[in-house]
């Protein structure tokens, strides 16, 4: 008989796991309980990345494939040992988030079902000043894992040419994260700019195969997501797992690793391991502060070139500065983009996508796989999908007309 719950004695706390036999990865057959245990044995590395910083709740409380919501507010009902602070959102609202310092905090969060850690880049004695300028590298689909890694490298380049120490990690999705502490002087503007420096720097040196394109339809090769350093932005923080089949983990590596791996290897079975025999190779990175006066002046140089601002997230506050806020394809119509669905879970949106597929079977053998754009959506409180489709490469007259979406989820009556 499954049981109710387990208290479980931790950093000198007792911490309750409710439904600690759920199964929470189908797949792989991993319960709520594997999921803690996973996360006690890496709780060194696992508290070091979000030591000391708000973080927004991603839950999952039906496990992996369930619905998720985000919750910035802390719960009311919470142990007294469970430190909040106030944090302060570009839309002006506020919310008092949680921080954790140690490992009962962490599996207090996990226990809520937050499968992945999404802290943000601040710590709490100082809210406006973050301290990792975070480079997300985010491939297009199709665009294999080698070629991911090498735009890595090139970042790692960029990095440490401008005088910052990248520390790179798988992001346990499709993507590869690369870290570079800084001293806490520079606003989440400021920083936002040195990020889109550097991708814009990245793309330069390997054209081919990087770009710094906001919009989906315009982007080839391994976007870098300069907008995961605005303000309210989380990114899954080191030895999160993420909601995959197999249960991947966000996980630190050396150089050398990563430029050696397949993301598949690091997973919530696989790295406690790896955790016990190798330590946490980003544990030097409080040691490595840098300074971004060097890259900020090359996106000086960059806008002395006519390389001004670029769009941000679509509920932010327009920008001075900021080129227009809509697609390309809307905006020129230069590309037959259309909409196939939106569903709140992206399972729903994909199904759609083969629908729509199977009602128009003489189209498909013309899409390449850049030409599928998934979008993830979100909004103050849930996240969703949206499934669009870039015709470009069907001949005009086997174009079809955009259709009523399927299916047709309306984020606004979200609840």
């Amino acid at each position: 008989m499954p049981r109710k719950k387990l208290v479980l004695p931790i950093a000198g706390r007792e911490v309750t796991i409710s439904n600690p036999d759920k199964v929470y990865f189908p797949e792989a057959g991993y319960t709520k309980l594997d999921l803690v245990e996973y996360y006690l044995a890496v709780a060194d590395g696992a508290v070091r990345g979000v030591y000391a910083r708000p973080m927004a709740m991603k839950r999952f409380v039906d496990g992996a494939t369930g619905e998720y919501f985000f919750q910035k507010r802390a719960p009311e009902n919470r142990p007294e040992w469970i430190e909040t602070v106030e944090l302060r959102f570009p839309s002006g609202r506020t919310a008092d988030e949680v921080v954790v310092r140690d490992a009962a905090q962490l599996l207090w969060v996990v226990n809520l079902g937050c499968i992945d850690l999404n802290p943000h880049p601040v710590r709490t004695d100082d809210l406006d000043h973050p301290d990792e300028l975070r480079i997300d590298l985010d491939p297009v689909p199709g665009v294999p894992w080698s070629q991911l890694r090498e735009v890595a490298r090139v970042a790692r380049d960029v990095l440490a040419d401008h005088g910052l120490t990248g520390f790179p990690k798988t992001s346990g999705s499709r993507g590869i994260h690369v870290y570079a502490r800084i001293q806490r002087r520079w606003g989440f503007a400021e920083v936002r700019r040195a990020a889109l420096a550097v991708a814009r720097e990245v793309e330069r040196r390997a054209p081919d195969i990087a770009t710094s394109k906001w919009w989906k339809e315009e982007r080839h090769g391994v976007f870098l997501d300069y907008n995961q350093n605005a303000k309210d932005r989380t990114v899954a923080s080191a030895y999160s797992v993420r909601p995959t089949p197999d249960a991947r983990a966000s996980t630190p590596l050396s150089w050398d690793e990563l430029l050696a791996c397949e993301p598949g290897d690091f997973t919530l079975k696989t790295v406690p391991a790896r955790f016990a025999s190798i330590g946490d190779p980003a544990a030097a990175m409080d040691e490595a502060v840098g300074s971004l006066e060097a890259i900020l002046a090359t996106s000086r140089r960059h806008e002395e070139e006519g390389l001004g601002d670029a769009p941000w997230p679509p509920h932010y506050e327009k920008q001075t500065g900021e080129p227009p806020r809509v697609q390309p394809s809307r905006r020129r119509m230069t590309k037959p983009v259309i909409m196939v669905g939106r569903a709140q879970l992206r399972a729903d949106a994909l199904a759609g996508l083969e629908r729509w597929k199977a009602r128009h079977p003489d189209v498909v053998p013309y899409l390449e796989p850049k030409d599928i754009l998934v979008d993830a959506m979100r909004g103050r409180a849930y996240a969703w999908t949206r499934v669009r489709v870039n015709l470009e490469h069907v001949p005009e007259e086997k174009r079809p007309a955009e259709e009523a979406p399927d299916p047709d989820f309306d984020p606004s009556t979200a609840k």
